[in-house]
């Protein structure tokens, strides 16, 4: 498709049409999107709305976190309270009980999320680590039809595949910003590393999930390059957090996010990625604000609960927001 820019606010309807038929935006587009005036922003919305509803419908899948593990991290990036580097006062402990990550599920479960995802601190798991975790999927599977989406860091081949094994469904690890802005965020891995982790957990069998922080500093370009790396990665479930900047953190006095242009953040990975999950990710309630259900019209995807180390929207103002809208939220299947 020849490169172009966007002329007219109805070409944004127009080129929805296009995706949903193959069609790809270009970068210019993309760029044209993230810096359109807020007089387009609802027809830009209703085009991603257009590919997300060709798609998943009005359906909303539910994810929700358990901190399997918290704090006692030797990584320093710069947005995490759980860095070596962050003083913020958070509570940390070691791998949680084989118990604890089992009842956690029945909680998930209890809420109507789809997929429960055990999260742990840290550059990457101990081979006495992944055996807990793995116990705990297999428990869990065994009297649950919810899909697991594990989140332990830089895991080698064969603990991939010790997952997939107990039926871990999908594994995250965030490319979280671009490969250009990468040194800027952290200094203790690299952006490779990351990219090969995603690989690992493809070679495995597992579903990838890998996603982005907007808010860091980072250009429009930089935003522009970070969905097409996505889509590059081909990841099935991309989480779009916006920055929740933490006191004790490095990034603790940037700039608060605009929630008009955090709508069209989610337009553009939808535009960018039409057939993948969008999930909403941590910050929407202090970055998308009352604008929260507009959210949806791109996204199809959010977490319920509370985050790692920062408090959610109650459950209950989640499930309500969904039916105010008219949409469905997608139960597992029994």
């Amino acid at each position: 498709m020849e490169t172009r820019t966007i002329d007219t606010a109805k070409d944004w309807l127009t080129r929805s049409d296009e995706i949903i038929a193959g069609g790809t935006i270009t970068k210019e587009e993309a760029l044209a999107l993230l810096q359109a005036p807020d007089s387009e922003m609802l027809l830009i919305l209703q085009g991603a709305y257009n590919i997300r509803k060709h798609y998943y419908g009005n359906k909303v899948k539910l994810n929700m976190i358990i901190n399997a593990k918290s704090g006692l991290c030797p990584e320093d990036c710069g947005y995490c309270s759980q860095s070596i580097v962050s003083t913020a006062p958070i509570e940390k402990y070691p791998l949680l009980e084989k118990d604890t990550l089992v009842k956690g599920a029945q909680k998930a479960k209890d809420l109507k999320a789809g997929t429960y995802c055990i999260v742990m601190s840290g550059r990457r798991p101990t081979d006495s680590e992944v055996d807990n975790v793995v116990e705990a999927i297999r428990e869990i599977k065994a009297e649950n039809p919810l899909k697991i989406c594990a989140c332990l860091g830089l895991i080698t081949p064969e603990q991939a595949k010790r997952l997939k094994e107990a039926g871990a469904d999908r594994f995250n690890h965030n490319l979280n910003t671009a490969e250009s802005h990468h040194a800027q965020i952290t200094t203790t891995h690299s952006y490779q590393d990351r990219v090969n982790t995603v690989n690992t957990v493809k070679e495995a069998g597992m579903s990838p999930c890998s996603g982005v922080i907007i808010g860091m500093g980072e250009s429009d370009e930089e935003i522009v390059d970070m969905a097409l790396a996505l889509h590059e990665l081909d990841a099935d479930s991309i989480p779009v957090n916006f920055l929740n900047a933490i006191p004790g953190t490095p990034l603790e006095h940037s700039k608060q996010l605009d929630p008009r242009k955090c709508l069209k953040v989610l337009a553009l990975f939808r535009y960018i990625n039409p057939t993948k999950e969008i999930r909403i990710s941590g910050g929407r309630e202090v970055n998308l604000r009352s604008l929260q259900p507009m959210g949806l019209y791109a996204a199809n995807s959010i977490f319920i609960g509370d985050y790692l180390t920062t408090d959610g929207q109650k459950t209950s103002l989640d499930h309500q927001m969904i039916e105010d809208l008219g949409f469905e939220i997608e139960e597992c299947a029994l």
